[in-house]
């Protein structure tokens, strides 16, 4: 894998990039929609294609559960599986047996845990962690990290900071004897410490690998705290290589990323909401199961593109909602991932012009 960055923002460390991966070229600052389990929630891969979407993220927790990461292989791997050509990042799984806190025992050799379709024992340690991602055939490989809660105290925090950076040096061993086609990132931890923050990505970038990921945020904290953590740990991270903030996904929040430098981020916010009837658009949030929208014949967003805004109404995706059609949540969530998708390649166009700043201000203001 190869990253170049193609411009700089004027006034902020926002930068335009190009990350060149096994299946094709992806174009930063990016949003990763969210397939957790080889699908993005309601939405096809042609219809992510159509959307314009470079890049998508399965996890390897639960594609090991179910359908097994040896079925996948034997079916030519993840891309041939889900019929998606274009790259695939692949999480290790840390944050989703975080989430299955009462399933599962954290020890220095990886995780024990309980699988919570049929309670059935595994062990995940950093070896296996690499090993299924290769036999899902990612283009890009995230290491075994430990994410831990919000608030956690100092000690905890410290020693599951060592903890994955212990894990990191064992997966990059395993990455470099099996050689495989896509790239390893690290993960800095460290939670809402700085001082962990700094002494993570240090120790993480010695070990040497292809990007650099912040990870632990977004569980909890304030957003304010998120963003100011990120900042922070940004200024530890190699300038020519690719930094990933996991599982952020605010509007507001991915522009003042982006403007720290920032080029990749996931979150499962605009397909989670699309499902429930919650919009992003242009003026900010819209739940259009409200009764307001009952006769109100406009588009979503009178600024969109999208084939929701372009072809239906508020009132006619209320009623969707209202009657349980499945194409409520289909053409929400089609617009919220547009949306996401078309924020993205608005920020990248304003920072190739040098009005990164001025674009900044303008889309804040609006909000």
């Amino acid at each position: 894998m190869k990253f170049e960055v193609v411009a700089r923002g004027k006034n902020t460390r926002a930068r335009a990039g190009l990350l060149h991966t096994v299946h094709g070229v992806v174009e930063t600052p990016v949003f990763i929609p969210v397939g957790t389990q080889a699908s993005v929630k309601t939405l096809s891969p042609l219809e992510l294609q159509e959307l314009g979407a470079e890049l998508i993220i399965a996890n390897c927790y639960h594609l090991y559960i179910r359908p097994g990461h040896e079925l996948i292989r034997r079916a030519g791997g993840l891309h041939s599986f889900m019929g998606w050509s274009k790259p695939i990042l692949t999480d290790s799984g840390g944050f989703q047996i975080y989430s299955l806190s009462e399933l599962r025992k954290v020890s220095e050799e990886g995780v024990g845990f309980s699988s919570h379709l049929d309670g059935s024992k595994h062990t995940f340690t950093p070896e296996l962690a690499v090993e299924i991602q290769i036999a899902l055939g990612a283009d890009i490989l995230m290491v075994l990290d430990e994410c831990t809660p919000y608030p956690v105290d100092y000690a905890s925090a410290r020693r599951s900071s060592e903890l994955t950076r212990n894990w990191a040096e064992r997966c990059k061993a395993t990455y470099d004897s099996l050689n495989p086609r896509g790239a390893l990132f690290g993960i800095v931890q460290g939670a809402t410490y700085k001082d962990l923050r700094r002494e993570s990505a240090e120790k993480t970038v010695s070990i040497g690998f292809s990007g650099y990921a912040i990870g632990g945020l977004s569980v909890g904290e304030p957003s304010t705290l998120t963003l100011e953590i990120a900042d922070y740990t940004l200024d530890f991270l190699p300038q020519d290589m690719p930094r990933y903030v996991m599982g952020v996904g605010p509007p507001e929040d991915l522009v003042e990323l982006v403007s720290m430098g920032a080029d990749m981020f996931d979150c499962v916010l605009p397909t989670r909401n699309g499902r429930t009837g919650t919009l992003f658009t242009s003026q900010g949030k819209l739940v259009v199961k409200n009764a307001q929208y009952t006769e109100d014949f406009s588009p979503v967003d009178p600024e969109c593109q999208c084939y929701t805004c372009t072809n239906f109404t508020r009132a006619y995706l209320r009623h969707l909602f209202n009657s349980g059609e499945l194409l409520g949540p289909r053409l929400a969530s089609l617009h919220n991932l547009h949306y996401f998708i078309n924020l993205m390649k608005s920020m990248r166009y304003a920072i190739k012009r040098g009005e990164f700043s001025q674009w900044r201000s303008h889309f804040l203001s609006k909000r």
